[in-house]
C-alpha cells in the first residue's frame, strides 16, 4: 500500500503539474489563431478611399506654395497658382504654356486643388450618411507631389494639410529623423488626429496608405546621400549603383528609381530582385535594420499616438503600396510589429499585376496569416467587370460562376471575407469610364493611349449597367470598396483623370466642354443625387443583413441560356438572395429558397415561396435583392 501511495501521489502530481502547460498550450494556440486571422470587423466593413488634395479645400489659407512642391528636376513656373475647384477638368491653366511637358496628363501633374483635413472634418457627417464604416486614405505623409508617394518625412502629415504649414516646417526642422524621442506631433499631424477621433466616434475605422518600397528625393536621407555621396551615413539605405567621382566633370551618380522613376529612389532589400518581366513574390528582408526600426518607429507612431499601449486613438491598419515589391521577410516582421501594437489591425496590400496586361498576380502568398489580411481585390473586379459590361468580351453565367469560385478556392475563408473589393481607385479610370469603353482592363485607358478612348459622360445605359455591378458589389463575399465621387456620379479616364477633385452638390461646375486631343464636350457635371441614393440604400442594406458580410454563398442560379444569375446569401436563419438578368428582355425566374415569404429590399414587393421555390419576373439590365426578413 505504501508503494501504492507513493505512486499515486507522483501521478497526481504529474498531473497537476501539465495542467498549466495544457493552459499555456491553449492560450497560445488561440493568440496564434487571432494573429493569423484578419480582424473581425474587417468583414462587416463598407469602405471609402480619399485622396485628401481632391477631397475638399475647408481652409484655403493652407493651399500648397510653389515652395512646397519643389523637388529635383521639376520645373514650376512663377505664374503658377492653384486651380479653381470648379474648373472644366480638361481646360488648361494659364501657366501650362510655360511647362515643357506637352501633353495635358503631363501638365496636369502640378495641379493643386487645396484639399485638406479640414475639408475632411467638415464632410464627416456627409461620410456617415452614406453609409461608409471604413476610410481608407492615399498617402498623408509629408510630401510636394499629388499623390504623396513620394515622402520627404514618413513621421508627418503634409503640412499644407494641416492648419500651419509654415509652423509645422520650422518644428520638423528641430526633429532628428531617427530619434522618436525628438519628434513633436505638428499642426497638421494634431489634425489627422483630430479626424481619427471624429470618425471613431462614428464608428469608423480610418487606415493610412504608405509605400515603404522608395521615397521621394526630398525625403531626408536621400538628400544627404545626394550631398555627401559615399561619405553619406545613409549611403546603403538606397539601390545606388555608382557614386560621384568629385575629380570629374561629369556627375557619375546613379542609381534605383521605382519601376524606373528616378524621383522615387528605391529602398535598398538584402538581395536585387528583378521585377522587369513579372512580378511575384519572392524571400528576404531589408538591408539594413536601420530602416526598418524607422520604419516601425513611424508605425507605431499612427498605430498609437500617445504612446499609452491603447491603439484606440490611432489608425486600424495600413494599406501596403506595391506591396509585391518587398520581399516576405520583412512583410511577416512588419507584421508582427502591427499586431503587437494592435491585435485588430488590418492589413492589406497592393498585390496586383504579374505582368501587365493580361496577369493578375496571384495573391496566395501574401494571404497564409503570416503577412496581410487581404489585398486589393482587382482580380473579383476584372472578372466582374467582363460578366456585367461585356467587357472586353462576353462571359457566360457558368463561366462567371467558375471564375469567382476559382478566385478564392484556394485561400483561407476569413482572408477571403476581409478582402477589399474595388471597382475603381486613384490608380484605374472612374467606374462609369470604365465600363463605357470596351477595352481591356486598364489597358491604354486614356485618350492619349488610345485616341478612340471615350471621355464624354457615360450614357444611361452604361450607368443601369453600374447598377447591376453595385448590387453584385454589395452582395458578394468581400467588403464593398467606393472611390470617393463615385456615388456621386463622376466620370474620368486613367490617372490622372480619376483624380478630379469632387463634385459637391454645394459646387457650381463649369461644363465640360475641353478636349485633350483638340475635340470638343458638352457634358453638365453635378452631384448625381439619385446614384447617391442607391449607394446609400446598398450600404443600409449590407448593414441590416449579417448574412452579406458573414454569410455562406450559394450559387442557386446559373442560367446561361436565359442570362440569369442568382446567388443566396445565409447566416443563422437569414437568407438573401441576389438575382440579376443581364438580358434584353424580361424573364421568369424559379429560385429555390429555404423560407416561406420574401420580400424585395428595394420595391418592398413580397414573394410567397410554394414547394420551396418563388418565382419572380425580371425587367431586362436588371437585378433584385431579396431577404427572408430574419
Amino acid at each position: 500500500m505504501k508503494v501504492l501511495s507513493t505512486f499515486f501521489i507522483i501521478g497526481l502530481f504529474l498531473l497537476i503539474g501539465c495542467q498549466p502547460a495544457t493552459e499555456n498550450t491553449t492560450t497560445d494556440q488561440a493568440t496564434d489563431d487571432a494573429f493569423k486571422k484578419p480582424p473581425e470587423w474587417a468583414k462587416d466593413v463598407v469602405w471609402y478611399q480619399i485622396m485628401v488634395e481632391r477631397f475638399r479645400n475647408g481652409d484655403p489659407s493652407n493651399d500648397p506654395t510653389i515652395p512646397d512642391m519643389e523637388r529635383d528636376n521639376i520645373f514650376i513656373p512663377p505664374t503658377w497658382t492653384v486651380t479653381s475647384w470648379t474648373q472644366d477638368w480638361y481646360q488648361p491653366d494659364p501657366y501650362f504654356s510655360e511647362l515643357k511637358d506637352g501633353t495635358f496628363d503631363g501638365k496636369v501633374q502640378q495641379r493643386r486643388y487645396g484639399g485638406d483635413l479640414q475639408g475632411v472634418l467638415d464632410q464627416i457627417p456627409y461620410l456617415d450618411s452614406l453609409g461608409v464604416t471604413a476610410i481608407y486614405f492615399n498617402p498623408l505623409n509629408d510630401a510636394p507631389s499629388l499623390h504623396k508617394y513620394d515622402a520627404q518625412h514618413w513621421r508627418h502629415i503634409d503640412r499644407t494639410f494641416g492648419p500651419e504649414p509654415q509652423k509645422d516646417l520650422e518644428t520638423i526642422d528641430k526633429e532628428t529623423p531617427l530619434d522618436p524621442a525628438t519628434w513633436q506631433f505638428t499642426a497638421a499631424d494634431q489634425m489627422f488626429l483630430e479626424v481619427i477621433n471624429e470618425l471613431h466616434k462614428r464608428n469608423i475605422k480610418v487606415i493610412l496608405d504608405y509605400s515603404w518600397n522608395h521615397t521621394g528625393t526630398k525625403f531626408w536621407a536621400w538628400e544627404d546621400v545626394v550631398k555627401n555621396q559615399e561619405a553619406s551615413p545613409y549611403k546603403d539605405w538606397y539601390w545606388v549603383s555608382k557614386f560621384d567621382n568629385p575629380e570629374t566633370e561629369t556627375n557619375e551618380f546613379d542609381y534605383r528609381g521605382w519601376i524606373g522613376i528616378k524621383a522615387l529612389p528605391e529602398i535598398k532589400e538584402t538581395e536585387f530582385v528583378d521585377h522587369s518581366d513579372r512580378m511575384f513574390a519572392y524571400e528576404g528582408d531589408l538591408m539594413l535594420e536601420e530602416v526598418k526600426e524607422h520604419i516601425f518607429n513611424v508605425t507605431k507612431r499612427w498605430l498609437d499616438p500617445n504612446g499609452d499601449g491603447n491603439p484606440d486613438d490611432g489608425v486600424d491598419g495600413f494599406r501596403l503600396d506595391v506591396a509585391a515589391e518587398l520581399p516576405l521577410g520583412f512583410w511577416r516582421e512588419y507584421r508582427k510589429v502591427v499586431r503587437d501594437v494592435n491585435p485588430q489591425a488590418y492589413l492589406v496590400g497592393e498585390v496586383w499585376w504579374e505582368k501587365w496586361p493580361d496577369d493578375l498576380l496571384d495573391p496566395a502568398p501574401y494571404l497564409q496569416g503570416d503577412v496581410f489580411d487581404a489585398v486589393m481585390n482587382y482580380r473579383w473586379y476584372r472578372l466582374s467587370r467582363q460578366f456585367f459590361a461585356a467587357t472586353p468580351n462576353p462571359v457566360a453565367v457558368t463561366a462567371f460562376v467558375d471564375g469567382l469560385e476559382q478566385l478564392g478556392s484556394h485561400l483561407n475563408e476569413a482572408n477571403n471575407y476581409a478582402m477589399m473589393n474595388l471597382v475603381s481607385s486613384h490608380d484605374v479610370p472612374r467606374v462609369s469610364t470604365s465600363l463605357y469603353n470596351k477595352n481591356k482592363y486598364k489597358y491604354y485607358s486614356t485618350p492619349f493611349g488610345d485616341s478612340t478612348y471615350r471621355i464624354n459622360k457615360p450614357d444611361a445605359a452604361t450607368y443601369q449597367t453600374l447598377r447591376l455591378l453595385l448590387m453584385h458589389q454589395f452582395t458578394y463575399i468581400g467588403a464593398p470598396h467606393i472611390w470617393a465621387g463615385e456615388e456621386m456620379g463622376m466620370w474620368g479616364a486613367d490617372d490622372p483623370s480619376t483624380r478630379k477633385p469632387l463634385i459637391w452638390p454645394d459646387y457650381t461646375f463649369e461644363t465640360e466642354r475641353a478636349h485633350p486631343l483638340g475635340g470638343e464636350l458638352n457634358d453638365p457635371v453635378k452631384f448625381d443625387a439619385e446614384l447617391f441614393t442607391c449607394y446609400q440604400k446598398l450600404a443600409q442594406i449590407r448593414k441590416a443583413h449579417q448574412s452579406l458580410r458573414q454569410g455562406s454563398i450559394d450559387f442557386v442560379v446559373a442560367d446561361d441560356s436565359n442570362n440569369v444569375l442568382a446567388y443566396s446569401r445565409q447566416h443563422e436563419g437569414q437568407e438573401v438572395i441576389a438575382v440579376f438578368n443581364l438580358g434584353e428582355t424580361t424573364k421568369q425566374v424559379s429560385i429555390t429558397v429555404k423560407s416561406n415569404q420574401y420580400s424585395d429590399l428595394f420595391s418592398g414587393d413580397n414573394y410567397q415561396a410554394a414547394a420551396n421555390n418563388i418565382q419572380i419576373s425580371l425587367a431586362p439590365r436588371s437585378a433584385m435583392i431579396l431577404s427572408n426578413g430574419q
